[in-house]
């Protein structure tokens, strides 16, 4: 019988399942620790590395690392090592494979469930591995789990912290852990091209005003702080349109002030144009985080 059922990778930060193997058993006892996976897959920012829990017939066993998490359900004559080896396995071939970026704009789950094929292969080759493989390779990982171990965690705790206990869900103070952003719109791509490229124009000048001042003349601070202060503001509207935070609209109102002033502050130093163009993107990007709101998860597509 094979010792590794059943796999799954997510994002860390929201639980957000991106891919997982496809042939898993049909048992009752095989498909409630299956939801207890999803349930504790939204749990795993907070317990970051590796860690294990075990259900009646099954262990769950998961290794995080970055934004992306591995996940695997096992028989319990599944060793330890044999299951963190296949996790990290899974996590080297999946980051190989999808970038930082494509991993924070998923916004569907599944959204790499072409990954199946490999976690497939991945799998078949851990459940088959004969006795003098299997202990060669994992007397390294054997060691880093006697230095340190695991964090053993209890499903039952994370049933009720999760408001599933009895399936009564309990009102959350906060969203983000059952919500996740609307999909990125064109305008919004738009937008972030812009604001990078005014971020950049703006650092390339303050950086040659800093130059110059130290070499040539004392410029005034202001104007090189008028550059710099609307650069970074403009990274900070990306990364607001990108990823969920905590009083969003209060920090965009703040980086749309600070390129304002900053571009008033130039106006001897650039013309009209220039000025109407860096507030027109600062405004434009504001509206689209505005815009882009939080919407509750959509159910898990079955897999």
């Amino acid at each position: 019988m094979s010792m590794i059922l059943y796999a799954s990778i997510v994002r860390v930060r929201d639980g957000l399942p991106l891919s997982a193997s496809t042939d898993f058993y049909h048992a009752q006892e095989f498909l409630e620790c299956r939801r207890q996976l999803k349930t504790l897959a939204q749990r795993l920012a907070q317990h970051p590395g590796r860690g294990c829990a075990e259900s009646c017939d099954f262990r769950i066993y998961f290794s995080s690392s970055g934004d992306v998490a591995c996940m695997a359900i096992c028989s319990r004559q599944c060793p330890a090592a044999m299951a963190f080896c296949f996790l990290e396995a899974l996590w080297w071939d999946f980051t190989a494979s999808f970038d930082t970026t494509c991993v924070g704009l998923a916004s569907r789950p599944y959204a790499f469930l072409e990954f199946d094929s490999v976690i497939q292969k991945t799998k078949w080759h851990f459940n088959h591995m004969s006795s003098p493989q299997m202990k060669s390779g994992l007397e390294k990982v054997q060691e880093e789990l006697e230095f340190e171990p695991p964090a053993v965690l209890s499903l039952e705790d994370t049933d009720v912290a999760n408001g599933m206990l009895n399936g009564h869900t309990p009102v959350h103070s906060e969203p983000a852990p059952n919500l996740r952003m609307k999909p990125v719109t064109a305008l919004g791509v738009l937008s972030l091209v812009l604001n990078i490229m005014c971020a950049a124009l703006n650092l390339i000048r303050g950086v040659h005003l800093a130059e110059h001042s130290l070499q040539v003349a004392q410029e005034e601070v202001g104007n090189i702080l008028a550059f710099f202060i609307p650069s970074v503001a403009c990274i900070v509207q990306c990364y607001l349109y990108l990823f969920y935070s905590p009083a969003r609209t209060l920090k965009v109102l703040l980086m749309l002030v600070s390129i304002c002033l900053g571009n008033a502050y130039l106006h001897g130093l650039r013309n009209t144009w220039q000025i109407l163009f860096h507030v027109g993107v600062a405004f434009l990007s504001s509206y689209q985080i505005l815009t882009r709101q939080l919407q509750e998860r959509q159910s898990d597509c079955g897999v």
